[in-house]
Formats: C-alpha cells, sequence, structure tokens
C-alpha cells in the first residue's frame, strides 16, 4: 500500500520567516492514545516564531529537545479522521480543536494532517468556524491557567512555587497589558466574565475594539505610561512580559499580583518592600479545560478576534505579519 503523502511547513533551518518550507511529507499515523486530524485551520503562537529562530531567547536550560527538520505549530481545529483502538471519547467525523503536546515542541500542526493525543483535544464549539476555534487553544488556556484554574501540578521552569490565580469578582480591579493580543484580549473577557474591573493598556489604534470586549478603561502606552496613572490595581496580567515588566508592580496595592506571561527580571527585596507578588506559570495542553472554555465560546460569552488569516503554503507571511506587531486578537493558517 503506498504511503499517503500531504503537505506541511517545515524547518530545516533556524533564522528569520524566509527558512519556513512547504514541503511534501508522509501523513502520520496515530500510536496509542491519539487520533489522526485533518486540519482545517492552524493558530499561531509565539513559540512558533521561537522555534524557528532557535529558542535563542530562552534559557538553555529550560529549552525543550528538538531534532530538525520539524514541522511547527500547537494550535489546530479539525475533524477526526482516524482513532486508536484504545480511544474511547472520539469518534471519525467529530469536529475538535486542541493545544498540541505543549511545552514540547512536537505539536507538529503545520500541516494538512496531524497525530493529536485525545487528551489534548476537545469537541470543537459548534458556535464558531475552524478558524475562529484553531486562534483559540494556547492563549485562552493561558489566560485560564493565569486567572482561572492553573489545571496541573507541573512545576514552572521560571519559579519554584506553584502558580496560583487570585479571585476575581466585583470588587476586583485588573490591568491588562498587552490587552490587544492573543492572550490579553482573552484575559479581559475571562476577568470581566468574573465581574472585575479592567483596565488595558495597548496602543491607541485598538482603544474601540477593547472597549467592545468590556474594558471599562483604556491606556495608550504610546501617549502615557500606565505606570504613573494607574495605582491600587488588585492584579496586572503582563500579557508583553520580558524586560520592563516590573514597572507594574508600582501600579499594585498592597497584596497584589503580577502575573507576567513571559518571565523578566524582578527585584526580591523591591517585591517584599511593596508587599506584592509575581507569579507564573507555563501553559500545558489540557483537553478537558479547553472543553470548559469551549462552552463560553459557544454561548458568545468569550469570543476569539481574528487579525488576519493565510493559505498554510504562506506561512513566511503569516510570520511577516506577527514580525509587524501590533496584532488585534489572532493570527491563523487555512488548511484547504
Amino acid at each position: 500500500m503506498p504511503t499517503q503523502m500531504m503537505r506541511a511547513i517545515r524547518l530545516h533551518e533556524h533564522g528569520g520567516p524566509e527558512v519556513l518550507r512547504y514541503d511534501e511529507v508522509p501523513v502520520p499515523r496515530p500510536g496509542p492514545g491519539e487520533v489522526l486530524v485533518r486540519v482545517h485551520a492552524v493558530g499561531i503562537n509565539p513559540p512558533d516564531w521561537y522555534l524557528r529562530d532557535g529558542l535563542s531567547n530562552i534559557p538553555p536550560e529550560t529549552r525543550p529537545k528538538f531534532d530538525l527538520p520539524v514541522i511547527p505549530g500547537t494550535d489546530v481545529s479539525g475533524v477526526v479522521e482516524a482513532v486508536a483502538t484504545d480511544v474511547e471519547d472520539l469518534s471519525v467525523g467529530d469536529e475538535v480543536f486542541g493545544l498540541l503536546r505543549f511545552p514540547s515542541f512536537d505539536g507538529s500542526a503545520y500541516a494538512e494532517y496531524v497525530a493529536a493525543p485525545a487528551s489534548d483535544l476537545a469537541r470543537k464549539p459548534a458556535g464558531i468556524d475552524h478558524v475562529h476555534a484553531a486562534g483559540a487553544p494556547m492563549a485562552l488556556l493561558t489566560a485560564w491557567q493565569f486567572l482561572i484554574e492553573l489545571g496541573h501540578d507541573h512545576p514552572s521552569p521560571f519559579q519554584a512555587a506553584r502558580h496560583r490565580p487570585v479571585a476575581l469578582d466585583a470588587d476586583t480591579t485588573v490591568l491588562v497589558n498587552g490587552a490587544a493580543g492573543g492572550v490579553g484580549h482573552f484575559a479581559i473577557q475571562l476577568a470581566k466574565w468574573k465581574g472585575a474591573r479592567v483596565v488595558a493598556v495597548a496602543s491607541g489604534a485598538h482603544e474601540a475594539f477593547l472597549r467592545e470586549l468590556g474594558a471599562d478603561d483604556f491606556i495608550d502606552y504610546t501617549k502615557r505610561r500606565p505606570e504613573d496613572l494607574v495605582h491600587d490595581v488588585d492584579l496586572v496580567v503582563d500579557a508583553v512580559g520580558g524586560r520592563e515588566s516590573s514597572r507594574f508592580l508600582r501600579t499594585l496595592k498592597r497584596g497584589g499580583a503580577l502575573f507576567p506571561v513571559f518571565f523578566g527580571e524582578y527585584d526580591d527585596e523591591e517585591t517584599a518592600r511593596l508587599g506584592v507578588t509575581v507569579s507564573g506559570t507555563q501553559v500545558r495542553s489540557n483537553g478537558a479545560q479547553l472543553a470548559e472554555v469551549g462552552r463560553l465560546l459557544d454561548a458568545g460569552t468569550v469570543r476569539v478576534a481574528i487579525d488576519s488569516t493565510f493559505p498554510l503554503a504562506d506561512a513566511r507571511a503569516a510570520h511577516e505579519r506577527a514580525a509587524r506587531g501590533h496584532i488585534q486578537g489572532k493570527i491563523v493558517l487555512t488548511v484547504a
């Protein structure tokens, strides 16, 4: 029987968007606990371009292992084509979405077919299409695991203590930095779902979009420094993170918390003096949590904003779009 072939994007070397190659490769076979998914759409996330760059921004001791050539990508939405004999909860023809094998880099999602662990998948919400479903898994699970429920006991590579979300209600004020991006726009919606007051920080072009999502206040960081304007906040969700994240410590009230999605450098003496905490985690694949957030997506309580779509063959153009920044929601690859 001849080997069935498919098209996929692969990295044979590290570099800029130009190293993404549209190759012909064998269709994978699902192993134990897996299903074969015919991919309809693929969500693009920062780890995709970290992998493309060679993970140069991640400390060597925490870098996942992988071999070239590699198919990047973790977020998929599609239809189950085949099921391993030990999988009971999914059947051929089911529409599913998921974050595959993260935090490893073995998702192999930039492809026409993918072998996916059944435990990483949930049924796609009937009320949204594959493009919107593919935009959800990593970014929405990141917001969920930071804000609502961690859902696992795996230690974070960034801190010794287990991350604990803080209670959100009508008495809570949450500042979201990088509010228009993937994680940020979901964090706003989850905080509003819990009744919190939300301050969104982004560039001015995103104000109307973020107010539509429920932001109570908006700060254009290109014109004003949020740390000079906002004080006595209960929680900062810094979806940008990195080197400048510590400036948000001064916006917090005593007892407040800063949750950086991408860790930076924080002075333990400063946080102790201010009486605040810095905490984060690393998002992990979780089909059960996806099923839970899927109900919010189905009800329209949380929606996925799509910045732009590109055909799978044009993954290079999608990565070039990501590199330009100021993304509103998610970039998605479509698979015919």
